[in-house]
Protein backbone atom coordinates (compact mmCIF):
# COMPACT_ATOMS: atom_id res chain seq x y z
CA UNK A 1 0.00 0.00 0.00
CA UNK A 2 1.18 3.75 -0.79
CA UNK A 3 0.83 5.55 2.20
CA UNK A 4 -0.85 9.27 1.39
CA UNK A 5 0.96 12.38 1.47
CA UNK A 6 0.12 14.87 4.38
CA UNK A 7 -2.21 17.53 2.66
CA UNK A 8 -1.26 21.40 3.64
CA UNK A 9 -4.17 23.76 2.29
CA UNK A 10 -3.69 27.38 2.06
CA UNK A 11 -5.98 30.15 2.18
CA UNK A 12 -5.04 33.19 -0.03
CA UNK A 13 -2.65 33.79 -2.22
CA UNK A 14 -0.75 37.22 -0.91
CA UNK A 15 2.69 37.63 0.02
CA UNK A 16 2.73 35.24 2.99
CA UNK A 17 0.67 32.59 1.50
CA UNK A 18 2.66 32.92 -1.97
CA UNK A 19 5.79 32.37 0.12
CA UNK A 20 4.66 29.60 2.05
CA UNK A 21 3.45 27.60 -1.08
CA UNK A 22 6.68 28.26 -3.06
CA UNK A 23 8.67 27.24 -0.02
CA UNK A 24 6.72 24.00 0.70
CA UNK A 25 7.77 23.31 -2.84
CA UNK A 26 11.36 23.94 -2.94
CA UNK A 27 11.75 21.98 0.45
CA UNK A 28 9.40 19.06 -0.19
CA UNK A 29 9.71 18.21 -3.89
CA UNK A 30 6.58 16.38 -4.38
CA UNK A 31 6.94 14.67 -0.55
CA UNK A 32 3.25 16.68 0.81
CA UNK A 33 -0.05 17.76 -1.44
CA UNK A 34 -0.21 21.35 -1.63
CA UNK A 35 -3.49 22.98 -2.20
CA UNK A 36 -4.14 26.84 -2.24
CA UNK A 37 -7.76 27.98 -2.22
CA UNK A 38 -7.67 31.55 -3.92
CA UNK A 39 -10.55 33.89 -5.88
CA UNK A 40 -7.92 34.31 -8.85
CA UNK A 41 -5.51 32.69 -10.52
CA UNK A 42 -2.74 34.57 -9.58
CA UNK A 43 -0.56 36.27 -7.00
CA UNK A 44 -0.61 39.92 -7.04
CA UNK A 45 2.32 42.05 -6.70
CA UNK A 46 0.24 45.21 -4.70
CA UNK A 47 3.90 47.77 -3.99
CA UNK A 48 3.79 48.45 -8.01
CA UNK A 49 -0.56 48.90 -8.06
CA UNK A 50 0.09 52.97 -8.21
CA UNK A 51 2.05 52.49 -11.08
CA UNK A 52 -0.98 50.73 -12.85
CA UNK A 53 -3.43 53.26 -11.61
CA UNK A 54 -0.86 56.12 -13.50
CA UNK A 55 -0.49 54.51 -16.67
CA UNK A 56 3.15 53.61 -15.76
CA UNK A 57 2.38 49.64 -16.05
CA UNK A 58 -0.15 47.60 -18.16
CA UNK A 59 -2.08 45.40 -15.18
CA UNK A 60 -0.65 41.89 -16.33
CA UNK A 61 2.58 42.88 -15.19
CA UNK A 62 1.98 43.36 -11.84
CA UNK A 63 0.22 39.77 -11.47
CA UNK A 64 1.48 36.72 -11.04
CA UNK A 65 0.33 33.17 -12.09
CA UNK A 66 0.07 31.24 -9.65
CA UNK A 67 -0.28 27.78 -11.94
CA UNK A 68 2.75 28.94 -13.93
CA UNK A 69 5.14 29.77 -10.69
CA UNK A 70 3.64 27.18 -8.37
CA UNK A 71 3.80 24.33 -10.33
CA UNK A 72 2.56 21.17 -8.39
CA UNK A 73 0.45 23.14 -6.02
CA UNK A 74 -3.32 22.50 -6.96
CA UNK A 75 -4.96 25.87 -7.40
CA UNK A 76 -8.63 25.41 -6.04
CA UNK A 77 -10.95 28.66 -7.35
CA UNK A 78 -12.85 30.00 -4.81
CA UNK A 79 -13.69 32.45 -1.74
CA UNK A 80 -13.06 30.40 1.46
CA UNK A 81 -16.44 30.79 3.94
CA UNK A 82 -15.74 28.28 6.74
CA UNK A 83 -13.35 25.83 8.48
CA UNK A 84 -14.28 23.15 10.57
CA UNK A 85 -11.24 22.35 12.90
CA UNK A 86 -13.16 18.84 14.54
CA UNK A 87 -13.31 17.48 10.46
CA UNK A 88 -10.14 19.52 9.61
CA UNK A 89 -12.23 20.92 6.56
CA UNK A 90 -11.91 24.36 4.78
CA UNK A 91 -15.45 25.49 3.11
CA UNK A 92 -15.33 27.74 -0.22
CA UNK A 93 -17.68 29.32 -2.89
CA UNK A 94 -16.39 28.70 -6.78
CA UNK A 95 -16.62 31.53 -9.17
CA UNK A 96 -19.57 29.88 -10.75
CA UNK A 97 -21.56 29.52 -7.12
CA UNK A 98 -20.58 25.91 -6.29
CA UNK A 99 -20.10 24.81 -2.63
CA UNK A 100 -16.84 22.60 -2.06
CA UNK A 101 -14.98 21.20 0.77
CA UNK A 102 -11.24 20.45 1.19
CA UNK A 103 -9.58 18.38 3.97
CA UNK A 104 -6.43 19.28 5.68
CA UNK A 105 -3.87 17.76 7.70
CA UNK A 106 -2.20 21.25 8.16
CA UNK A 107 -4.03 24.13 7.17
CA UNK A 108 -2.17 28.02 6.88
CA UNK A 109 -4.57 30.52 6.82
CA UNK A 110 -3.22 33.90 4.44
CA UNK A 111 -6.32 35.50 4.12
CA UNK A 112 -4.22 39.28 4.01
CA UNK A 113 -6.15 42.40 4.42
CA UNK A 114 -9.22 44.87 2.69
CA UNK A 115 -9.75 48.35 2.90
CA UNK A 116 -10.35 50.04 6.19
CA UNK A 117 -13.77 52.18 6.62
CA UNK A 118 -14.14 55.09 9.00
CA UNK A 119 -17.80 56.05 10.09
CA UNK A 120 -17.62 59.07 7.62
CA UNK A 121 -20.79 59.62 5.89
CA UNK A 122 -20.36 59.55 2.19
CA UNK A 123 -17.48 57.38 2.31
CA UNK A 124 -18.82 54.18 1.61
CA UNK A 125 -21.06 55.16 -1.24
CA UNK A 126 -18.36 57.58 -3.26
CA UNK A 127 -15.18 56.93 -2.52
CA UNK A 128 -12.64 54.89 -4.61
CA UNK A 129 -10.76 51.70 -2.68
CA UNK A 130 -7.57 50.77 -3.62
CA UNK A 131 -6.61 47.46 -3.15
CA UNK A 132 -7.32 45.42 -6.15
CA UNK A 133 -6.44 45.00 -10.05
CA UNK A 134 -9.59 46.19 -10.42
CA UNK A 135 -9.54 49.45 -8.43
CA UNK A 136 -6.56 50.43 -10.17
CA UNK A 137 -8.18 50.04 -13.55
CA UNK A 138 -11.24 51.26 -12.29
CA UNK A 139 -8.82 54.36 -11.09
CA UNK A 140 -7.22 54.81 -14.40
CA UNK A 141 -10.45 54.97 -16.24
CA UNK A 142 -12.15 56.96 -14.00
CA UNK A 143 -9.22 59.85 -13.85
CA UNK A 144 -9.29 59.11 -18.08
CA UNK A 145 -13.04 59.78 -18.34
CA UNK A 146 -13.24 63.10 -15.92
CA UNK A 147 -10.58 64.73 -17.97
CA UNK A 148 -12.25 63.95 -21.29
CA UNK A 149 -15.39 65.12 -20.27
CA UNK A 150 -13.78 68.31 -18.40
CA UNK A 151 -12.66 69.11 -21.89
CA UNK A 152 -16.62 70.07 -22.81
CA UNK A 153 -17.64 70.95 -19.51
CA UNK A 154 -20.41 73.80 -19.71
CA UNK A 155 -18.88 75.77 -16.82
CA UNK A 156 -15.62 76.42 -15.57
CA UNK A 157 -16.49 75.23 -11.78
CA UNK A 158 -17.40 72.00 -13.34
CA UNK A 159 -14.43 72.04 -15.38
CA UNK A 160 -12.18 72.54 -12.35
CA UNK A 161 -14.42 69.83 -10.44
CA UNK A 162 -13.94 67.06 -12.82
CA UNK A 163 -9.87 67.78 -12.97
CA UNK A 164 -10.07 68.06 -8.83
CA UNK A 165 -8.66 64.56 -7.05
CA UNK A 166 -8.73 64.19 -3.29
CA UNK A 167 -6.76 61.47 -1.89
CA UNK A 168 -7.47 60.99 1.77
CA UNK A 169 -4.51 59.05 3.64
CA UNK A 170 -1.04 59.95 3.06
CA UNK A 171 1.15 57.00 4.16
CA UNK A 172 2.50 54.77 1.23
CA UNK A 173 -0.40 54.39 -0.98
CA UNK A 174 -1.61 57.71 -0.80
CA UNK A 175 1.31 59.09 -1.70
CA UNK A 176 2.08 57.24 -4.08
CA UNK A 177 -1.13 56.99 -6.18
CA UNK A 178 -1.07 60.67 -5.34
CA UNK A 179 2.03 60.81 -7.03
CA UNK A 180 1.46 58.66 -10.05
CA UNK A 181 -1.98 60.31 -10.58
CA UNK A 182 -0.62 63.86 -11.07
CA UNK A 183 1.37 62.75 -13.81
CA UNK A 184 -1.18 61.21 -15.80
CA UNK A 185 -3.62 63.82 -15.59
CA UNK A 186 -0.90 65.98 -16.34
CA UNK A 187 -0.07 63.71 -19.35
CA UNK A 188 -4.03 64.20 -20.66
CA UNK A 189 -4.09 67.98 -19.75
CA UNK A 190 -1.24 67.94 -22.10
CA UNK A 191 -2.82 66.07 -24.87
CA UNK A 192 -6.45 67.39 -24.82
CA UNK A 193 -5.98 70.63 -26.31
CA UNK A 194 -9.67 71.41 -25.33
CA UNK A 195 -7.99 71.57 -21.26
CA UNK A 196 -5.12 73.19 -22.55
CA UNK A 197 -6.66 76.79 -22.26
CA UNK A 198 -7.64 75.79 -18.57
CA UNK A 199 -6.22 75.24 -15.23
CA UNK A 200 -4.03 72.26 -14.46
CA UNK A 201 -5.73 69.25 -12.58
CA UNK A 202 -5.39 69.77 -9.21
CA UNK A 203 -4.61 66.77 -6.30
CA UNK A 204 -4.97 67.14 -2.81
CA UNK A 205 -3.88 64.88 -0.36
CA UNK A 206 -4.76 64.90 3.20
CA UNK A 207 -4.18 63.17 5.78
CA UNK A 208 -4.79 63.80 10.14
CA UNK A 209 -1.07 63.38 11.02
CA UNK A 210 1.17 65.88 11.31
CA UNK A 211 3.26 65.02 8.42
CA UNK A 212 3.10 62.63 5.13
CA UNK A 213 4.92 59.02 5.62
CA UNK A 214 4.67 59.31 8.89
CA UNK A 215 6.71 55.91 9.10
CA UNK A 216 9.39 57.27 7.30
CA UNK A 217 12.46 58.42 8.84
CA UNK A 218 11.45 62.59 8.54
CA UNK A 219 13.98 63.54 6.29
CA UNK A 220 12.26 61.38 3.46
CA UNK A 221 9.05 62.53 4.60
CA UNK A 222 10.11 66.00 3.89
CA UNK A 223 12.05 64.96 0.21
CA UNK A 224 8.11 63.42 -0.65
CA UNK A 225 6.06 66.20 0.48
CA UNK A 226 8.74 68.61 -1.78
CA UNK A 227 8.76 66.29 -4.93
CA UNK A 228 4.82 66.86 -4.51
CA UNK A 229 4.92 70.35 -3.75
CA UNK A 230 6.93 70.47 -6.98
CA UNK A 231 4.56 68.66 -8.88
CA UNK A 232 1.64 71.35 -7.55
CA UNK A 233 0.06 68.90 -5.22
CA UNK A 234 -1.53 70.72 -2.08
CA UNK A 235 -0.50 68.31 0.96
CA UNK A 236 -2.91 69.30 3.67
CA UNK A 237 -1.93 67.30 7.01
CA UNK A 238 -3.87 67.09 10.36
CA UNK A 239 -6.98 67.32 8.18
CA UNK A 240 -9.61 64.80 7.46
CA UNK A 241 -12.65 64.36 6.01
CA UNK A 242 -16.09 64.71 7.35
CA UNK A 243 -18.41 64.28 4.28
CA UNK A 244 -18.55 63.00 1.45
CA UNK A 245 -20.91 63.69 -2.17
CA UNK A 246 -20.75 62.83 -5.61
CA UNK A 247 -19.89 66.33 -6.25
CA UNK A 248 -17.34 67.52 -3.50
CA UNK A 249 -15.46 66.35 -0.31
CA UNK A 250 -16.24 68.46 2.65
CA UNK A 251 -13.05 68.89 5.33
CA UNK A 252 -12.26 68.85 8.58
CA UNK A 253 -10.75 72.58 8.51
CA UNK A 254 -14.39 73.90 7.47
CA UNK A 255 -13.26 73.61 3.40
CA UNK A 256 -15.43 72.36 0.87
CA UNK A 257 -13.90 71.02 -2.32
CA UNK A 258 -15.51 70.64 -5.50
CA UNK A 259 -13.96 66.97 -6.89
CA UNK A 260 -15.92 63.92 -8.87
CA UNK A 261 -13.13 62.07 -7.20
CA UNK A 262 -11.94 60.80 -4.17
CA UNK A 263 -9.39 58.03 -3.69
CA UNK A 264 -9.48 56.12 -0.16
CA UNK A 265 -6.28 55.39 1.34
CA UNK A 266 -6.31 55.22 4.81
CA UNK A 267 -5.14 51.71 6.00
CA UNK A 268 -6.21 48.36 5.88
CA UNK A 269 -8.00 45.99 8.53
CA UNK A 270 -8.26 41.88 8.48
CA UNK A 271 -10.02 40.51 5.89
CA UNK A 272 -13.84 40.18 7.53
CA UNK A 273 -13.58 36.19 7.29
CA UNK A 274 -11.06 35.84 9.90
CA UNK A 275 -13.56 36.91 12.39
CA UNK A 276 -16.46 34.79 11.08
CA UNK A 277 -13.96 31.60 12.27
CA UNK A 278 -15.24 31.63 15.99
CA UNK A 279 -11.20 31.60 16.91
CA UNK A 280 -9.59 34.06 19.16
CA UNK A 281 -8.65 37.64 17.36
CA UNK A 282 -6.92 40.48 18.68
CA UNK A 283 -8.25 43.91 16.82
CA UNK A 284 -9.50 41.40 14.02
CA UNK A 285 -6.24 39.41 13.58
CA UNK A 286 -6.12 36.11 14.34
CA UNK A 287 -4.37 35.48 17.81
CA UNK A 288 -1.15 33.03 17.33
CA UNK A 289 1.86 32.05 19.41
CA UNK A 290 5.53 32.92 17.45
CA UNK A 291 5.28 29.85 15.71
CA UNK A 292 2.59 31.28 14.17
CA UNK A 293 0.51 28.36 15.59
CA UNK A 294 -3.26 29.71 16.53
CA UNK A 295 -3.79 28.40 20.07
CA UNK A 296 -5.51 25.18 20.74
CA UNK A 297 -5.42 23.72 17.15
CA UNK A 298 -2.00 22.94 16.60
CA UNK A 299 -3.17 21.94 12.91
CA UNK A 300 -3.75 25.77 12.22
CA UNK A 301 -1.22 28.05 11.25
CA UNK A 302 -1.66 32.23 10.16
CA UNK A 303 0.25 34.51 9.03
CA UNK A 304 0.38 38.06 6.95
CA UNK A 305 -2.07 40.72 7.74
CA UNK A 306 -4.61 38.51 8.95
CA UNK A 307 -2.45 36.82 11.58
CA UNK A 308 -1.71 39.14 15.04
CA UNK A 309 2.18 37.81 15.40
CA UNK A 310 4.33 38.66 18.43
CA UNK A 311 6.86 40.68 17.62
CA UNK A 312 10.13 39.63 18.88
CA UNK A 313 11.82 43.29 18.25
CA UNK A 314 9.10 44.70 20.43
CA UNK A 315 7.69 42.75 23.15
CA UNK A 316 3.96 42.80 23.97
CA UNK A 317 3.14 44.37 20.42
CA UNK A 318 2.40 42.67 17.21
CA UNK A 319 4.13 43.03 13.65
CA UNK A 320 2.53 45.16 11.37
CA UNK A 321 0.76 44.85 8.36
CA UNK A 322 3.06 45.05 5.55
CA UNK A 323 4.55 42.99 2.64
CA UNK A 324 7.83 42.65 4.22
CA UNK A 325 6.22 40.95 7.35
CA UNK A 326 3.92 38.64 5.09
CA UNK A 327 6.89 37.28 2.83
CA UNK A 328 9.41 36.12 5.77
CA UNK A 329 6.53 34.78 7.91
CA UNK A 330 5.00 33.15 4.76
CA UNK A 331 8.43 31.34 4.51
CA UNK A 332 8.37 30.51 8.11
CA UNK A 333 4.91 29.04 8.40
CA UNK A 334 6.19 26.51 5.41
CA UNK A 335 9.29 25.80 7.43
CA UNK A 336 7.03 25.09 10.82
CA UNK A 337 4.32 23.39 9.07
CA UNK A 338 7.06 20.70 8.22
CA UNK A 339 8.27 20.62 11.10
CA UNK A 340 5.25 19.63 12.78
CA UNK A 341 5.24 16.53 10.06
CA UNK A 342 8.62 15.76 11.52
CA UNK A 343 10.75 17.67 9.09
CA UNK A 344 12.97 19.78 10.72
CA UNK A 345 12.93 21.82 14.18
CA UNK A 346 10.28 24.65 14.64
CA UNK A 347 11.17 28.38 15.01
CA UNK A 348 10.16 31.68 16.66
CA UNK A 349 9.31 34.85 14.40
CA UNK A 350 11.78 37.44 14.57
CA UNK A 351 12.54 39.75 11.56
CA UNK A 352 14.26 43.75 11.80
CA UNK A 353 12.54 45.74 9.03
CA UNK A 354 15.30 46.18 6.49
CA UNK A 355 13.83 49.74 5.66
CA UNK A 356 11.08 51.14 3.56
CA UNK A 357 10.61 52.67 -0.18
CA UNK A 358 7.95 54.92 -1.46
CA UNK A 359 8.01 55.10 -5.22
CA UNK A 360 6.94 58.82 -6.58
CA UNK A 361 7.51 58.20 -10.53
CA UNK A 362 10.05 58.93 -12.88
CA UNK A 363 13.47 60.06 -11.21
CA UNK A 364 11.66 60.51 -8.14
CA UNK A 365 11.57 58.24 -4.71
CA UNK A 366 12.26 58.39 -0.78
CA UNK A 367 14.09 54.99 0.77
CA UNK A 368 15.96 54.27 3.47
CA UNK A 369 17.17 50.69 2.67
CA UNK A 370 19.29 48.91 5.81
CA UNK A 371 17.70 52.44 7.40
CA UNK A 372 20.21 54.41 4.97
CA UNK A 373 18.32 57.66 3.79
CA UNK A 374 18.26 58.19 -0.13
CA UNK A 375 16.42 60.60 -2.13
CA UNK A 376 15.89 61.18 -5.81
CA UNK A 377 17.54 59.29 -8.41
CA UNK A 378 19.26 56.70 -6.19
CA UNK A 379 16.15 56.22 -4.34
CA UNK A 380 14.28 55.49 -7.52
CA UNK A 381 17.59 52.99 -9.31
CA UNK A 382 17.35 51.69 -5.44
CA UNK A 383 13.61 50.87 -5.41
CA UNK A 384 12.67 49.98 -8.39
CA UNK A 385 15.84 47.44 -8.21
CA UNK A 386 14.12 46.57 -5.01
CA UNK A 387 10.99 45.59 -6.57
CA UNK A 388 12.59 43.91 -9.69
CA UNK A 389 13.85 41.45 -6.90
CA UNK A 390 11.21 40.93 -4.96
CA UNK A 391 8.99 40.03 -7.90
CA UNK A 392 8.63 36.50 -9.09
CA UNK A 393 7.77 37.06 -12.02
CA UNK A 394 7.52 39.55 -15.05
CA UNK A 395 10.89 41.58 -13.94
CA UNK A 396 11.56 42.03 -18.23
CA UNK A 397 8.11 42.97 -18.71
CA UNK A 398 7.90 45.30 -15.87
CA UNK A 399 11.57 46.70 -17.11
CA UNK A 400 10.68 47.54 -20.52
CA UNK A 401 7.20 49.08 -19.51
CA UNK A 402 9.55 51.62 -17.09
CA UNK A 403 12.06 52.43 -20.11
CA UNK A 404 9.41 52.77 -22.19
CA UNK A 405 7.52 55.24 -19.63
CA UNK A 406 10.65 57.18 -19.61
CA UNK A 407 10.93 58.26 -23.57
CA UNK A 408 7.39 57.71 -24.71
CA UNK A 409 4.19 59.65 -23.73
CA UNK A 410 1.76 57.39 -21.63
CA UNK A 411 -0.92 56.08 -23.54
CA UNK A 412 -4.00 57.18 -21.74
CA UNK A 413 -7.55 55.85 -23.18
CA UNK A 414 -10.69 54.59 -21.52
CA UNK A 415 -11.24 50.41 -21.88
CA UNK A 416 -14.37 50.62 -19.51
CA UNK A 417 -13.90 47.18 -18.55
CA UNK A 418 -14.46 47.29 -15.09
CA UNK A 419 -17.91 49.59 -14.08
CA UNK A 420 -18.18 51.65 -11.23
CA UNK A 421 -20.48 49.02 -9.43
CA UNK A 422 -17.65 45.94 -9.45
CA UNK A 423 -15.52 48.06 -6.61
CA UNK A 424 -17.39 49.03 -4.07
CA UNK A 425 -15.40 50.49 -1.15
CA UNK A 426 -17.18 48.03 1.47
CA UNK A 427 -16.07 45.12 0.91
CA UNK A 428 -18.49 43.30 3.60
CA UNK A 429 -21.07 44.07 1.03
CA UNK A 430 -19.68 42.41 -2.46
CA UNK A 431 -22.34 42.09 -5.20
CA UNK A 432 -24.64 39.51 -4.64
CA UNK A 433 -23.11 36.16 -5.78
CA UNK A 434 -24.72 33.75 -7.99
CA UNK A 435 -27.05 31.49 -6.91
CA UNK A 436 -26.38 28.25 -4.98
CA UNK A 437 -26.18 24.99 -6.89
CA UNK A 438 -27.32 21.83 -6.03
CA UNK A 439 -23.97 19.93 -6.00
CA UNK A 440 -21.15 20.06 -3.26
CA UNK A 441 -17.89 19.28 -4.46
CA UNK A 442 -15.57 17.88 -1.26
CA UNK A 443 -12.01 17.00 -2.20
CA UNK A 444 -10.92 14.20 0.78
Amino acid sequence: MVARRPRIVIVGAGFAGYQCARTLLRRTRGAVEVVMINPNDYFLYLPLLPDVAGGGLEPRRVTVSLPATLPGVQLVLGEADGIDPAQRTVSYTDPEGTRGRVGYDRLVLTVGSVNKLLPIPGIAEHALGFRGIAEALYLRDHLTRQAEMAATAVSPVERQARTTAVVVGAGYTGTEVTAQGVRLTDALHRQNTALGAGPKPRWILVDIADRILPELDERLSTEAHRVLRERGVEVRTGVSVEEAGPEGVRLSDGSHVPSRTLVWCVGVRPDPFVASLGLPTEKGRLCVDPLLRVPQQPEIYSCGDAAAVPDATNPGSHTAMTAQHAHRQGKLAAHNVLASLGRGRPERYSHHDLGFMVDLGGRDAAANPLHVPLSGLPAAAVTRAYHLFSQPGNRARVSADWLLDAVLPRHAVQLGLIPAGAVPLETDSPTTPPPDRTRTIRRE
